[in-house]
């Protein structure tokens, strides 16, 4: 009898482990969608075939400047938004096809899906569970210092999804005002989805930019993800490509101001032009000392002030001690271009 019941024991105790229900870190994990763990890691002959998916486009380097002042205004608007220490990070830009992007997100999540109002195309923000769990701990009371917990098996509530979104539309605001220097644009809340299925804003073939930020609130926080397809940046591309000149898109107020200080000290040539004849070139040569040239301007005809060929003032010319001066009488206009 004693010994049945062992064996019974043995044979009971591996069932029971193979019952075992994986957490979603575990699943993440299985799946390859750790991120933890994949930088600094060579990656696998099968993942190197992977990879080789991702789109390689051309570089649109005021994007990396647009997205360090978005993660400058998120960080002073969530830590109003919430009330905490509140650090955001950005980790990495990348290019990748968006039917890749959808199968690659980690479940469960929440995909807000928003129309860039003046470019008259959409993007896509996915906010991970962790991020989910920390911000709803946060805003609803959580003590500091313990982590957020993470509730399996179960959709969202509604509170859960409209705390998440309001962080959105504070996320919106910043990202418009960190485009605004360069061309101002309103970026609006369209819906928020929780299955990618549903959150198709493009084509599976078509090209997009992905920005991964990292959210910090002390022990707590998550990931959340920006994805503007190619086309969505389309009618700002040209600005995009331009080389980042400064802290405000191209213009340096400091540098502007000294360069400025600089050119009203340039020494310009000044011309008093009396009168103007056309010869030929015959009579040019022949002429020589002794020779007189007969103008058509008398004592009283008004002399041009020059810089080079640019016409400034007309004026008579009279004498100021034993030197000849020139009083200016009209300034002349610069002619509208038509």
């Amino acid at each position: 009898m004693v010994g049945g019941e062992g064996e019974e024991g043995e044979a009971a105790s591996p069932v029971r482990e193979s019952t075992r229900v994986l957490n979603q870190e575990e699943i993440d994990s299985l799946l390859g969608f750790d991120e933890e763990h994949e930088e600094g890691t060579e990656k696998s002959g099968i993942q190197a075939i992977l990879s080789s998916a991702l789109v390689s486009y051309e570089r649109l380097p005021m994007l990396e400047v647009v997205f360090d002042r978005l993660v400058r205004l998120m960080s002073t608007s969530l830590r109003n938004f919430t009330s905490d220490n509140v650090e955001v990070s950005l980790d990495n830009i990348a290019s990748i096809r968006f039917g890749d992007y959808l199968n690659s997100i980690p479940l469960p999540a929440m995909l807000s899906v928003f129309k860039a109002e003046e470019w008259d195309n959409f993007g896509l923000i996915t906010v991970d569970s962790s991020l989910i769990y920390s911000i709803v701990d946060v805003l609803l009371g959580g003590r500091r210092g313990t982590a957020a917990m993470r509730i399996e098996g179960r959709p969202y509530t509604t509170i859960e999804r409209s705390l998440v979104e309001r962080m959105v539309h504070v996320m919106l605001n910043d990202l418009s005002s960190a485009f605004e220097p360069l061309s101002p644009v309103t970026f609006r809340f369209d819906r928020l989805e929780t299955n990618p299925r549903f959150a198709t804003i493009s084509r599976p073939s078509n090209a997009a930019i992905v920005t991964r930020l990292r959210i910090d609130m002390e022990d707590r926080g998550g990931r959340l993800e920006l994805l503007l397809p190619y086309a969505t940046l389309e009618p700002v591309r040209e600005l995009l490509l331009q080389m980042f000149m400064g802290e405000k898109f191209g213009r340096d107020s400091i540098w502007e101001t000294h360069l400025a200080e600089e050119l009203w000290m340039t020494e310009v040539d000044l011309e008093a032009v009396v009168d103007q004849q056309t010869m030929r070139l015959s009579d040019v040569f022949n002429l020589k000392v002794g020779s007189r040239i007969m103008f058509n301007a008398t004592p009283e005809s008004a002399v041009s002030l020059r810089c080079g060929d640019v016409p400034l003032y007309t004026g008579k010319m009279g004498r100021k001690g034993k030197k000849i001066a020139i009083k200016i009488e009209e300034k002349i206009e610069k002619a509208p271009r038509g």
